[in-house]
């Protein structure tokens, strides 16, 4: 009970060395390539789950949009991995960081914002300005939609940092209270048990649902600008 709480969000380091870029790169060898004419289950599976995601996420879009499929496919499995790894003891996630989260976010937010200005550039300069505005609350107006514009990262960032932050704190504070009950009342310890394994598997959930809302959210701004 006496250990930090916050010890798993610290980037782990073997001889002052941060193994932060060997984390981060570990969940690409979950998803191999097949070179096989018939795949097996696990492929199959996997690939199964990506044509229902992009099918869903992609048919908004117009054909300059669907170029994204890729980068944004690769995004979700990225984040999906990285939040199911951090769920395994003494493991470490890369999605609590938010400098991570915001190095995902603003480029990828910055993209289909420069994409807009080039191939939508008046329709993209009217959502600054909505139709009918008073003249005298012209200039506020753009000021409100200019800051909502970059608080867009922003939100993607503090979103996913702040979800899985307060799973994993949720559960090493009920796992420490299941183990100080223990000594004290079995019944009670038993209790905070099942609640600990309930908290567990909502986290699963959790990690996938909020690796698909920052992909879909990242997809909705393109969709605004294409």
């Amino acid at each position: 009970m006496n250990e930090n709480l916050f010890a798993s969000f610290i980037v782990p380091m073997v001889l002052g060395l941060p193994l932060a870029t060997l984390i981060i790169i570990f969940p690409s060898l979950l998803f191999p390539a097949s070179n096989r004419l018939i795949s097996n289950r696990l492929i199959s599976l996997q690939q199964w789950m990506l044509q229902l995601v992009s099918k869903q996420m992609m048919g908004i879009h117009n054909t300059k949009g669907q170029t994204w499929t890729l980068m944004l496919m690769s995004l979700i499995l990225f984040i999906g991995s990285t939040n199911l790894l951090g769920l395994l003891p003494h493991s470490f996630t890369p999605t609590t960081q938010l400098s991570m989260n915001l190095g995902m976010a603003i480029p990828l937010w910055a993209g289909t914002v420069i994409t807009g200005f080039r191939n939508k550039t008046k329709a993209s300069l009217a959502h600054f300005l909505p139709q009918g505005t008073p003249t005298p609350l012209i200039p506020m107006l753009i000021i409100i939609e200019t800051i909502s514009l970059f608080i867009q990262p922003i939100a993607l960032a503090v979103r996913l940092t702040a979800n899985i932050t307060a799973g994993h704190l949720l559960i090493h504070l009920i796992g420490g209270a299941t183990l100080a009950l223990m000594s004290i009342s079995t019944t009670m310890a038993f209790i905070t048990f099942i609640i600990l394994v309930l908290l567990t598997v909502l986290e699963f959930a959790v990690a996938m649902i909020q690796a698909y809302v920052f992909t879909l959210l990242v997809s909705l701004y393109l969709h605004d600008n294409t």
